[in-house]
């Protein structure tokens, strides 16, 4: 009973976004769900790179947690549904290039390759764009278009009224697409 008392404290740190109790928790799940991964894909990067997804998930997942298990299966258990998506998405690829002419599934990863370089060099900018903005327009836009919340959630957390948040948003997407433009 202890444990659960102690992990459903935890639990409300993390939601709090309290930095803590989230490194806490990484640290000391990291591995455990790293070698869960590894064991089932035998590589290295690829292992790493679904345990940070697992961890996304894990946070965005966290407040529908009902515990009705411990942290540590329910987190096993988003570890194990991402190695299997990962599986499904490669032998679906797989069989979807299989049937392909050869010069056409060449001429396909070239394009692919093509838009990856495109959209990793967009995200970049954008990451920089947003190093420049004020912080309230860095909030207030990953708020609206990474968090996809409304405008009515985001006053609420603003403490502002409706009209007042809309014209921040307004002068936040101004500001941005200045920036944006100042890069190229």
């Amino acid at each position: 009973m202890e444990k659960k008392s102690k992990e459903k404290k935890l639990v409300e740190r993390i939601i709090k976004k309290d930095k803590r109790a989230i490194f806490l928790f990484y640290n000391q799940h990291k591995k455990l769900v790293f070698n869960f991964i590894y064991q089932r894909t035998k590589d290295y990067y690829l292992s790493e790179e679904l345990t940070q997804d697992v961890f996304f998930d894990f946070l965005e997942g966290l407040r529908d947690f009902r515990f009705q298990s411990s942290l540590k299966t329910f987190l096993l258990a988003i570890a194990k549904n991402k190695t299997i998506d990962y599986f499904r998405k490669k032998k679906i690829k797989k069989i979807l290039f299989s049937c392909l002419p050869v010069h056409l599934v060449e001429g396909l990863k070239k394009v692919f390759l093509e838009e990856e370089i495109e959209k990793k060099e967009l995200a970049f900018k954008i990451k920089k764009v947003f190093e420049k903005l004020p912080d309230d327009y860095q909030k207030i836009l990953r708020l609206k278009y990474i968090d996809g919340e409304q405008v009515k959630q985001i006053a609420e957390k603003f403490k502002l009224g409706f009209k007042a948040t809309e014209s921040l948003l307004f002068r936040a997407r101004k500001a941005f697409i200045k920036v944006f433009n100042q890069q190229r």
